[in-house]
């Protein structure tokens, strides 16, 4: 086929190469799809018709406010003081239009929903503005775009401050954008709180002379819980199975700009357990390894996405039962894996945007069953939580559809039609039927989210905690001869080793050994693909990807060790060393609890990138001397925490910060085959500068909110009028020199004597007209004959927008200085060379660095060049 618009006319006068709008030519029909779940009863019959009338219609939408940036609430009150009101003047077919709307069960009003569809958008001008707001907002990380239902899951994971979290299955990135959120909530305050004792400090030390800075900022720590001075000790570790959708995820998580967040590259069913630094043992005892629980995992599972129709109009053409019946076992295996690495008392969240009971209260049933019952792993009430969200409960009975369209209510009826010769009945196992009453496993505590409650698409959830220890039976087993015995046996395996007899390792397909009930179980997977996913694509279609099609090379089965003593309530457990570990593991006894061993390196997929490895510096290093002495950075803040991208450890380009946690889990799996590929925020970026006195480490936008209430006075300026700023934000790389500075107001004069080199600009609120309302904090940089303030040009955009309501192009000042400069050589017939007494700077500030956001890379980022700093 040849490419649109190659002919005369551009392809035709009505659709001027513009796609067909596919969702509104599709029939919204598929007799399979409507019979079975008409037949499941899953809605009263009352409402049927507004249910499928609902998923007929299209999809509101929907974005949501980032809740841990205060700039976030001032975007959400642009919204309210100045869109809202302009959408709501405007009529259509003599109605007005319905402006967006604060989703009601959303906490704060973060999350809002628009019905107005595209046809309107695209006439008027008021919507216009309205989306490039969304963008830019988008773009530098105060709004998320995001399906509504998509919210609930991290929402009733109930995630707080200081907690280890894993997204099993993270891309694209909303919901561990919006667990980042949850991970940081409260920080801002905590470190504003910092910042004043800082200040303490500072004023204590003008008057004094001295000052015990830990004293002064640790005075209160054991009563206000500003541990680690204020900053977050939480953790997320965001897992995707294929590389390219990692990375997507990073470009999504980026911008929240969070130390406290490991992207990794593992096939859930088979996620490895992450070694912690062992702690010193007791005299004359071995080394213990110490291995990471969590205490809330996010299991989003691949799933068949029938539920999201109005969005995904193919589901109507492609809707299959089989597509369930191949993901069931994966999805068992998946949350089985989440409940071995989760804490006793944490939780778990497993959800789908399937409305298939195979793929849903079927899994929950199943791998409570595996894992000993209610007495192990408990179906939590949620029906108090987000009381404004209207939901359905769980189903309790259910047939299954095979993919001839027949339905099967039992398994004996499964087996019998087996044993007179049917051979299409084979994706169907025993777990896919509803369990026996006896078993005690209450699913109708699970939750159902329909399109006709509350105009969304559809979405399953359920919340479990784990109640106790537990060692899952093995897969093969079936319900009927080990149901009556499961309690019992599973509390005598918990006193057991748990290495395997001989003959249960000879016949792993059938009977796994503890430490490889789900790992060894998974090296091959049923078709699975992701949902039709919402949260950063136009094209669902494009998201719909296979698990089979990206699916890594499994790592080697892991020996059989012996099984971890768990801690209660610890983020972590304890092991005897391996052989392969420093003391005598011959000597150690203990009591086996689950069975979670660390896997052998695994092997990259063919064509996929080396990641570079993680290298965290000595707190020692010169470069550190001289970053804090030129930025008088405070000796409290830690030096532990800096690494690089590179085999060779050096600070070549870039340095990253990360947490402690983070920086342990990445330095005690070094080597060991864990896929880490990404980690850290951006603190400084190495520039070239001409003079040795000027420290060549400029501070990254990403990084300085971490960093700037330790940076001392002597790199730091304060702004208090918009004017200023906004001259800043339009103007790249405005003049200093030739009395260039008194064109800079408030700033002028420090602009002119501050020494060139990164500086911190403050933005501090006043109760003025000319004032601002929230506190900011910015980059600059002092070169040699201008400032320039180091931001990317869209944040620039977004703010000029949120602030001024200014759409005015960016200028670059050094451009309009050299154009200026040419046509003034073009008009000197007699010049040969450039004005003896033109600023050197006219040329060299072309490398001033505007800070722009990098896209992401599959490979080293530190290789990625800025634009290289103007000296």
């Amino acid at each position: 086929m040849g490419k649109r618009g190659n002919k005369k006319g551009g392809g035709g006068a009505g659709n001027r190469g513009r796609r067909p709008n596919y969702s509104t030519i599709l029939v919204r029909e598929n007799e399979k799809y409507e019979n079975y779940y008409n037949g499941l009863h899953i809605v009263p019959d009352d409402e049927k018709d507004d249910f499928w009338a609902a998923l007929r219609r299209n999809l509101p939408n929907s974005f949501r406010f980032t809740g841990s940036k205060s700039h976030a609430l001032a975007v959400q009150e642009r919204l309210k003081d100045f869109y809202i009101p302009k959408i709501t003047s405007i009529t259509h077919e003599g109605n007005p239009v319905d402006p967006p709307k604060p989703v009601p069960w959303y906490p704060d009003q973060l999350a809002w929903s628009m019905t107005t569809p595209k046809s309107v958008i695209r006439r008027f001008a008021p919507f216009a503005s309205f989306q490039k707001f969304l963008v830019a907002e988008t773009d530098v990380g105060n709004i998320s775009r995001q399906e509504v239902v998509s919210m609930i899951p991290p929402l009733v994971l109930d995630v707080r401050p200081g907690m280890t979290v894993l997204d099993m299955c993270a891309a694209p990135g909303s919901k561990s954008a919006q667990l980042m959120e949850l991970v940081h909530a409260g920080e801002e305050e905590r470190m504003a709180e910092i910042a004043k004792r800082l200040e303490s400090v500072a004023e204590a030390q003008r008057k004094e002379g001295t000052a015990d800075i830990p004293k002064l900022l640790n005075g209160q720590m054991g009563s206000d819980g500003l541990e680690d001075d204020g900053r977050s000790t939480g953790l997320l570790i965001a897992n995707d199975n294929d590389y390219k959708r990692a990375h997507l995820l990073i470009h999504q998580m980026k911008r929240l700009n969070s130390p406290n967040l490991i992207v990794t590259n593992h096939d859930a069913t088979m996620y490895p357990s992450l070694k912690l630094p062992s702690l010193p043992p007791p005299e004359g005892k071995p080394v213990r390894n110490r291995y990471l629980k969590f205490d809330r995992i996010l299991a989003d599972v691949p799933c068949s996405g029938d539920g999201t129709t109005r969005k995904n109009v193919n589901v109507w053409k492609d809707w299959n039962p089989a597509n369930a019946l191949g993901l069931h076992l994966t999805q068992c295996r998946i949350l089985t894996r989440a409940l071995q690495m989760l804490k006793v008392g944490g939780r778990v969240v497993y959800s789908t945007c399937s409305m298939n009971p195979v793929e849903n209260e079927a899994v929950i049933a199943s791998v409570i069953d595996r894992c000993g019952g209610p007495s192990k792993v408990h179906i939590m009430d949620c029906s108090n939580e987000l009381p404004a969200l209207k939901r359905s409960p769980g189903l309790s009975s259910w047939t299954i559809m095979d993919k001839q369209g027949r339905t099967w209510s039992s398994w004996k009826d499964v087996e019998e039609a087996v044993s007179q010769g049917d051979d299409t009945l084979n994706r169907i196992v025993e777990g896919m039927f509803p369990p026996l009453k006896e078993e005690g496993i209450d699913l109708s505590r699970c939750m159902r989210v329909y399109p006709h409650q509350q105009d969304t698409g559809a979405f399953f959830i359920t919340v479990l905690e784990k109640m106790s220890d537990i060692k899952a039976r093995p897969e093969g087993t079936k319900k009927s001869t080990a149901s009556s015995t499961t309690e019992t046996t599973m509390e005598n395996t918990a006193d057991q080793d748990g290495t395997p007899a001989p003959s249960e390792a000879a016949a792993v397909s059938d009977k796994l050994a503890p430490n490889e009930s789900v790992m060894a179980s998974a090296t091959v997977l049923p078709s699975a693909p992701k949902r039709a996913f919402d949260e950063s694509s136009e094209d669902p279609a494009n998201k719909r990807q296979k698990v089979e099609d990206s699916h890594p090379e499994p790592p080697s089965a892991p020996s059989p060790a012996k099984a971890p003593e768990e801690k209660t309530d610890q983020s972590a457990q304890e092991v005897p060393p391996t052989p392969g570990d420093a003391g005598p593991s011959e000597s150690v006894q203990h009591k086996p609890t689950e069975s979670i061993a660390p896997s052998l390196p695994a092997k990259r997929r063919p064509g996929q990138p080396m990641e570079e490895p993680f290298k965290y510096l000595h707190p020692k290093s010169e470069e550190f001397d001289q970053i804090f002495s030129f930025y008088d950075i405070s000796p409290q803040f830690p030096r532990d925490r800096f690494m690089v991208r590179n085999s060779q450890g050096r600070p070549a380009k870039t340095i990253y910060y990360t947490s402690t946690l983070a920086r342990d889990i990445l330095t005690a799996n070094e080597g060991a085959g864990i896929k880490f590929v990404h980690s850290g925020v951006k603190m400084f970026v190495k520039q070239y500068v001409q003079r040795q006195d000027v420290c060549p480490w400029r501070i990254q936008t990403d990084g300085l909110a971490i960093l700037e209430s330790w940076v001392g006075p002597r790199r730091v300026v304060k702004i208090y009028h918009k004017e200023t700023l906004r001259k800043l934000l339009i103007e790249m790389f405005p003049k200093v020199n030739d009395n260039g500075w008194r064109q800079l107001g408030e700033i002028g004069e420090w602009a002119r004597d501050v020494d060139m080199g990164c500086c911190v600009l403050r933005i501090e609120p006043t109760e003025n007209e000319d004032g601002f309302r929230e506190r900011m904090v910015l980059p600059l940089w002092r070169s040699m004959f201008s400032l320039n303030l180091m931001l990317p040009k869209e944040e620039r955009r977004a703010m000029l927008l949120r602030l001024y309501d200014d759409d005015t192009p960016l200028v670059n000042m050094t451009q309009k200085r050299k154009e200026a400069a040419a046509a003034t050589l073009d008009q000197t017939s007699d010049a040969v060379d450039a004005p003896t007494d033109a600023p050197v700077e006219d040329v060299a500030d072309v490398r001033t660095p505007a800070d722009d956001t990098e896209t992401p890379r599959p490979v080293e980022e530190d290789k990625a060049g800025d634009v290289t700093m103007a000296v």
